[in-house]
């Protein structure tokens, strides 16, 4: 199957608008495409799977070992017509001087063919020279083709394209204009989520008619069609995954407040014996019968007043992790977990489990790449690793902040880069609930669902012998 990676000059170049586009228009034809999206992103994703009816999945070298990165494209590409994987930032971005986690690279280890996305406003002859520099910076790269975006008109994309074909050999796939039916509105974070967009669908269906109209999709087909790929010549380690029986159940809170989730992880907890219950905190008035909750990350205070005004389900919850329920919450969920939340100097009672209010700041409490040390104070048994042992990668991105502290916390994980909770620690320990700042991801080197199902199986069977009170 044909793999294309869509890269920029730069970020906020239009790559996502362009790629849903693509996804969407491609998927009316009749095709199975596959989405996927670099880095630690849960925003674009979201977008990615509605434009193609399938789950998006990320690829991401911090998280991810390349062998993994590898296996992950193999496996949710089987049966496809094609895969697309969107980028983060511009194409030779990346966390050190060489590049080593850039699109660049990820195109290099995928052996897959970049099409760049290229924001012209303000630009005519001087595209030239713009991609001959990413043309020259490495050669090993195989730029494919460009996608105009942002042309002013017929006569700006003349000179544009005058401008290209003269001076470079690269084709010109599309010239997208100027349209405000392209925009999705944006907050800190990056695109309003389309779980928060009542008209999502309408939105992603009007960027397919215009990509569609303005980008030569048979052009693009025909690039990945003959570009050398040598996938089938990588030794990967994939092997068939075995599903346990579901043995427990778990509620996941997802709804237009809550929807931060990585599939592969509630993939990873279903393969591990877990039944998903999903529930909306914004309409639901009571807990289901469940054995444990996760509550993912997402936009709280959106939705502020709507889940302070739900208070029997925040009765409930707070009932049950009194009765030491197991309760995985990250970033979003901490904050409903707490007492109050604060913004815009408005503030709003929340669930009332944890000992501390949160308020939203404008500038970013954390944001961007983890590093963590395990403290042994945590709920889950402790990580097997021989590199490094309680060690693990992960990712935050956060806008709020905890006041209001008791003198005392215990928290499970230290922070060696990053911010966490204090800038110091993360993970709070409550009972039996894990609060934290930083996003989790299920891979090779932190299998974290396992260990958190295998807490909630010994809690389980606690309940069962009558040696601990029921959860609800």
């Amino acid at each position: 199957m044909p793999h294309l990676l869509i890269s920029a000059a730069h970020k906020s170049s239009g790559k996502t608008t362009i790629t849903m586009g693509l996804c969407a228009a491609l998927t009316a034809r009749g095709m199975a495409v596959q989405a996927f999206k670099k880095g630690p992103d849960y925003i674009d994703p979201l977008w990615l799977s509605q434009a193609t009816k399938r789950p998006c999945y990320n690829l991401d070298f911090y998280t991810m070992s390349p062998a993994e990165i590898i296996n992950s494209l193999v496996q949710y590409s089987q049966g496809t017509d094609i895969n697309i994987i969107e980028g983060n930032k511009g194409l030779y971005d990346g966390m050190d001087l060489k590049g080593s986690n850039s699109n660049a690279a990820l195109a290099l280890l995928l052996d897959v063919p970049v099409v760049l996305v290229l924001d012209t406003k303000g630009v005519t002859r001087g595209i030239a020279p713009l991609i001959l520099g990413y043309q020259q910076f490495d050669k090993k790269i195989f730029i494919a083709g460009v996608i105009l975006n942002q042309v002013g008109g017929e006569r700006h994309e003349g000179k544009l394209r005058a401008a290209i074909e003269y001076y470079t050999d690269i084709p010109i796939i599309g010239a997208v204009r100027r349209d405000s039916r392209l925009v999705i509105k944006e907050r800190h974070l990056g695109l309003i989520p389309s779980n928060e967009e009542t008209q999502a669908q309408d939105k992603i269906n009007t960027i397919a008619e215009i990509v569609a109209e303005q980008v030569e999709l048979e052009q693009l087909l025909d690039i990945v069609q003959e570009a050398k790929q040598c996938l089938i010549n990588i030794h990967t380690t994939l092997c068939p995954s075995r599903t346990m029986k579901k043995d427990v159940s778990i509620g996941i809170i997802r709804d237009a407040a809550f929807a931060f989730y990585y599939q592969g992880d509630l993939e990873a907890l279903q393969a591990a014996g877990a039944n998903l219950i999903f529930i909306d905190a914004l309409h639901d008035s009571h807990l289901p019968a469940v054995d444990a909750l996760f509550i993912g990350g997402g936009f709280p205070e959106e939705k502020m007043e709507m889940l302070a005004n739900n208070k029997t389900l925040k009765q409930d919850i707070r009932d049950a992790i009194e009765k030491a329920m197991p309760v995985y919450a990250e970033c979003g969920g901490l904050v409903y977990l707490s007492r109050r939340l604060t913004w815009h100097e408005k503030t709003c009672e929340m669930v009332g489990a944890l000992p501390f209010d949160t308020v939203m700041d404008e500038h970013p409490a954390g944001r961007g790449y983890v590093h963590l040390r395990e403290t042994g104070h945590g709920l889950w048994s402790l990580m097997d690793s021989k590199e490094q042992p309680g060690e693990f990668y992960a990712h935050e991105f956060h806008y709020s902040k905890a006041i209001n502290l008791p003198p005392k916390l215990t928290f499970a994980y230290q922070v060696l880069r990053g911010h966490g909770f204090d800038g110091e620690h993360d993970g709070i320990i409550y009972k039996n609930t894990l609060a934290s700042y930083v996003h989790l991801r299920d891979v090779e080197k932190n299998h974290w669902t396992a260990r958190f199902l295998k807490f909630v199986r010994r809690h389980k069977y606690l309940v069962t012998v009558n040696l601990l009170p029921n959860n609800r």
